[in-house]
């Protein structure tokens, strides 16, 4: 991954990139009548969703355009989220999508992400859910999260939930 300038050699160190690990996890989607008619509990609330595409070359990137994009569906601003959950596939390359949008650092990963936690494919999209919404929910107040991640080929995905509170 070359987040550098066209024609200059730079690359990730794996000491700045996620391990890769084994995980398994299951989120469930439902409406809010068909979960209470199975007694379970609802722990947020998906406001919107959005994938957008950037160059193959920085794929990486994809969440700092994603983001918005979602942001703005749901009808918010940057400004209104509480929690940010980035993927760290990269540390440079979640670096670039906090420092592009702007996004104070206190609000990204609070509990850690991919670097700290791990990366497990095909399942990092419901950890990082379970963690947003589990920490949204400990906080105890109406709040708003989101979730990110880059997907190669230049994807990046972003989703807005909100935690309705206590």
């Amino acid at each position: 991954m070359c987040l550098g300038k066209k024609g200059v050699n730079r690359s990730v160190p794996t000491g700045n990139a996620s391990q890769v690990s084994d995980g398994a996890a299951a989120v469930l989607l439902a409406k809010r009548s068909k979960a209470a008619q199975l007694g379970l509990p609802v722990l947020g609330v998906l406001r919107s969703f959005a994938v957008v595409g950037v160059p193959p070359d920085v794929m990486g990137i994809g969440p700092a355009y994603a983001i918005p994009v979602a942001v703005e569906k749901a009808g918010l601003t940057l400004n209104d989220i509480d929690i940010y959950e980035i993927n760290e596939a990269f540390a440079s390359q979640a670096v670039y999508c906090v420092e592009k949008l702007g996004i104070p650092m206190e609000k990204v990963n609070p509990l850690g992400g991919a670097i700290a936690l791990g990366h497990p494919l095909g399942c990092t999209g419901a950890r990082q859910v379970v963690t947003l919404l589990n920490e949204l929910k400990r906080r105890g107040k109406r709040a708003y999260g989101v979730v990110s991640m880059c997907i190669g080929t230049g994807m990046g995905a972003a989703a807005v939930f909100e935690y309705p509170g206590n």
